[in-house]
């Protein structure tokens, strides 16, 4: 078994947390997991992303290939959208649709979600307003992290299992918030699933 995973987004939107539970639920399981990390200008809310690779046998790359990755994680649509060539043939979108100006020139929404639907069917979830649901904005990355687990090798306890260790540190109130995020991030995509089908 080999998954990849691309963690895309912008600098203070969590991507890294996003790849720290996956490690911990993928050492859970007894898998390999290698991560390499591309911070960009995070502190400017420049690019960020992580290249994950899941495997039950030894991992030799850190790095993704073009074409190959199984799935997009992005907290940003323009952000997922710049690293659609990574994207295997039967991989899988799973996006926030709440844009991050930050360049000129962005392109309207409309655009990229129309590039973004080219790929079949991507999931675009209103990760904010899930996230203010669960009880803190903040909780958005991983409202998006249940929203990719359908399309990720991993279970869901197992993942919420990575949820709690992230943040017992922090106290039980915010990781109550985050497996709440969690969870409307898993069920908004299940519906999606169905409703494709």
């Amino acid at each position: 078994m080999q998954y990849d995973i691309i963690v895309s987004g912008v600098g203070g939107q969590g991507i890294l947390s996003i790849a720290a539970v996956i490690d911990l639920a993928a050492l859970h399981c007894g898998l390999h997991i290698h991560q390499a990390e591309v911070h960009g200008m995070s502190q400017r809310g420049g690019a960020v992303q992580s290249h994950l690779r899941i495997s039950d046998e030894e991992i030799h790359s850190g790095l993704i290939g073009e074409g190959t990755a199984d799935i997009i994680l992005s907290v940003e649509p323009l952000e997922a959208l710049r690293y659609l060539h990574f994207l295997a043939p039967e991989g899988r979108i799973v996006t926030a649709t709440e844009t991050v100006i930050n360049m000129a020139g962005y392109p309207p929404f409309e655009l990229i979600e129309a590039e973004l639907r080219r790929t079949g069917s991507p999931v675009l979830v209103d990760a904010a307003g899930l996230a203010r649901e669960a009880g803190s904005a903040r909780t958005s990355n991983m409202v998006m992290l249940g929203a990719a687990a359908p399309f990720i090798a991993l279970e869901q306890d197992i993942l919420e299992t990575g949820i709690i260790e992230l943040f017992e540190a922090k106290g039980e109130t915010i990781v109550a918030m985050n497996i709440d995020a969690f969870r409307k991030g898993l069920a908004f995509s299940q519906e999606h699933i169905i409703k494709e089908s």
